[in-house]
C-alpha cells in the first residue's frame, strides 16, 4: 500500500504542476505579441501547434502561405515569422543582412550536434569558417580531385546497383544514395576513405544513422516545451538525442586524432583537404580551434555534402519513375552528349564524365533543378531578428523575432511559379533547349546573399556524374507504385522510409 501512495501523492503534484506550467506558457505566448494588430503578420496558430501537423509539417506550412504568403506563429517569447514572399527573402537574405543573425534561440537548440559550425555561428566563426572554406572549393586542384571521386564512387554506386537488385530484386535508392554522398564528402573533405557503400565500414554506417536519428530528434525540440527538461532528467526523446551524439563524437574524434596523426611533420600545401586545411589553421590559435570546434565544423560540412545531393538525387529518381518519359528524355541526352551507351565499360564510361560533357547536359540540370524546387534539400530556414524592422510587403518584425523562408511551400505557389507551380516540369528552366537560372532569391535552394551555399557547383556536379552514370546502365520503377511517398520532418528532406526501387539492366 506505500507504494500506491507514493504513486498517488506523486500524481496528486504532478498534475497541479504541469497546469501551472501550461497555464505560464499560454500566458507567455499570448502576452505582448499585438495579435490583432493589422501591422504585423497575421497570427495562425502557435510554434505548438506544428506538433498535429509535424509529419506533414511542410504541405501544412503550404496551405496557410498560398492564402498568407507572410504569417506568424507564435512562440513563449517571441513570433516565428515565416514568408514565401521573394521580396522579404531578399531583404533578409541580402540587403538588411546585418540586421539578421541565426539567434540565440535556434543556437540553443541546434547546438548539441551542430555546435558551433557554420551553418550555426554568426560574426568571426562565421567569417572564418566560410573564408577557409571558399578558397579551399575555389581552387582547381581540389575540383579535379573531387570529380575523380564523384566519377570513382559513381561507378561503385553501378557496381553496387548491379549486386544488390539481382541479389534481392528490390533495393533502397535512397540508403545507397546516401552511403555514396558519405563516402565522397568524406573523401574529398577530409582526405579519408569511409567504405560506406560497400557496406564493410560499420562504424560508418552506425555513425550515418545516429546523425540522422539525431537531426530528426534535434527537429523535434521546436515543438517541444518540455525538452530542456527532458535533457536535464535525461530521459524520452532527449535520452535518445545523448545515446546518437556519443556515437557521433567518437567516430569524429576518432577521425580528427587520425588525421592528426597524419599530418604531423608534412608541409602544408593545396593539395590537402578541407580538414587539413583546418587543422593547420588550428595550430595557430589552438585554444580557440579546439578539436569540439573541429568536431562541429565536420558535422557541418558532412552534412551538407550527405544530404544536398543524396536526398536530392533520391527525389530526383522518384519524380523519373513518376515521369518515365522524362528519364527516356534524359537518358537519351546522356548517350547524345557522352557518345557511349549501356554496353560500353562502366569504368570507361565514368571516364568520358569531363567538364566539357557535364557542361553540355542542359536538359538534366534543368531536371535535377525542377526536383529542387519542388523537394528543395533544406525545407525552411531562416534568421532572426536582431532589431526592430518592417519588411518589403509592409509587415512589421519585432526584435528577436524569426524570419523563415519555406523553400518547400515556395515551389509550390502560383503567384511564384505560375498557375503549374506543383507540377514536375523541367522545361520551365529551358530557353531553346539551353538552362536558364532564376533570382537565387526565387529558387532558395542553395540560401541566398552572402552565405550561399559554396559547395553548390559540387552538388550539382556530384549529382550530374552519379545519375547520368546510373541512367547509362538501368532503367528504374518504383517497386509498389502505389504507396503514397512522403518525407521524414528534420532539417533535410530525407524521404520516410527509404526509396525502394527496381533497376533493370538496359538492353537498348
Amino acid at each position: 500500500m506505500t507504494i500506491l501512495y507514493i504513486i498517488i501523492a506523486i500524481i496528486s503534484f504532478s498534475i497541479p504542476f504541469l497546469f501551472l506550467i501550461f497555464s505560464f506558457l499560454i500566458l507567455r505566448i499570448f502576452t505582448g505579441k499585438s495579435i490583432r494588430n493589422s501591422n504585423y503578420p497575421p497570427v495562425k496558430g502557435t510554434i505548438f501547434d506544428q506538433l498535429f501537423y509535424l509529419n506533414k509539417l511542410y504541405d501544412y506550412h503550404t496551405k496557410i502561405a498560398k492564402e498568407h504568403p507572410t504569417f506568424r506563429l507564435l512562440a513563449p517569447a517571441h513570433s516565428e515569422i515565416y514568408t514565401t514572399d521573394t521580396r522579404n527573402i531578399e531583404h533578409v537574405l541580402k540587403t538588411n543582412f546585418a540586421k539578421y543573425s541565426k539567434g540565440e534561440y535556434h543556437q540553443d537548440i541546434v547546438s548539441d550536434i551542430f555546435g558551433q559550425g557554420i551553418f550555426v555561428v554568426d560574426g568571426e566563426k562565421w567569417r572564418q569558417q566560410r573564408k577557409l572554406a571558399s578558397f579551399e572549393f575555389s581552387t582547381r586542384i581540389l575540383r579535379d580531385f573531387s570529380c575523380s571521386v564523384f566519377r570513382r564512387n559513381a561507378a561503385k554506386l553501378v557496381r553496387a546497383v548491379f549486386k544488390f537488385s539481382s541479389d534481392h530484386g528490390v533495393l533502397d535508392m535512397q540508403d545507397l544514395f546516401m552511403r555514396s554522398a558519405l563516402d565522397s564528402i568524406f573523401k574529398v573533405g577530409f582526405g579519408t576513405e569511409l567504405n560506406c557503400l560497400d557496406g564493410s565500414s560499420k562504424e560508418g554506417i552506425a555513425f550515418m544513422k545516429s546523425f540522422d536519428d539525431a537531426s530528426a530528434l534535434i527537429y523535434w525540440r521546436y515543438v517541444d516545451p518540455f525538452w530542456k527538461l527532458k535533457r536535464f532528467l535525461c530521459i524520452g526523446s532527449e535520452a535518445s538525442l545523448k545515446k546518437n551524439a556519443r556515437v557521433i563524437d567518437d567516430f569524429v574524434f576518432q577521425l580528427i586524432s587520425s588525421k592528426r596523426k597524419l599530418i604531423a611533420g608534412q608541409s602544408f600545401n593545396e593539395k590537402e583537404d578541407l580538414l587539413s586545411r583546418f587543422l593547420m589553421e588550428s595550430e595557430k590559435d589552438p585554444e580557440e580551434m579546439t578539436d569540439r570546434y573541429l568536431r562541429d565544423i565536420i558535422l557541418s560540412f558532412m552534412s551538407a555534402g550527405k544530404d544536398s545531393s543524396g536526398t536530392t538525387l533520391s527525389w530526383f529518381f522518384y519524380m523519373l519513375c513518376k515521369n518515365p518519359l522524362i528519364q527516356e528524355k534524359v537518358a537519351q541526352e546522356v548517350r547524345d552528349v557522352v557518345g557511349l551507351n549501356h554496353e560500353a565499360n562502366i569504368d570507361e564510361f565514368v571516364a568520358n564524365l569531363t567538364d566539357a560533357a557535364l557542361e553540355k547536359m542542359h536538359y538534366l540540370h534543368a531536371v535535377l533543378t525542377e526536383t529542387l524546387r519542388l523537394y528543395p534539400a533544406v525545407p525552411v530556414d531562416g534568421r532572426n531578428a536582431e532589431t526592430d524592422d518592417i519588411l518589403p510587403d509592409g509587415f512589421r518584425v519585432r526584435k528577436g523575432d524569426g524570419v523563415f523562408y519555406m523553400a518547400y511551400a515556395m515551389g509550390r505557389m502560383p503567384y511564384i511559379w505560375g498557375e503549374d507551380a506543383e507540377d514536375f516540369r523541367p522545361e520551365r528552366w529551358l530557353k531553346n533547349g539551353i538552362f536558364q537560372p532564376e533570382s537565387s532569391f526565387k529558387f532558395v535552394s542553395f540560401h541566398a546573399g552572402p552565405r550561399i551555399c559554396i559547395g553548390k557547383d559540387f552538388a550539382y556536379r556530384q549529382m550530374k556524374i552519379v545519375s547520368m552514370t546510373l541512367l547509362c546502365f538501368f532503367r528504374f520503377k518504383l517497386a509498389d507504385e502505389t504507396k503514397n511517398t512522403t518525407y521524414r520532418t528534420m532539417f533535410t528532406l530525407h524521404m520516410d522510409g527509404g526509396l525502394p526501387m527496381r533497376a533493370m539492366p538496359r538492353t537498348t
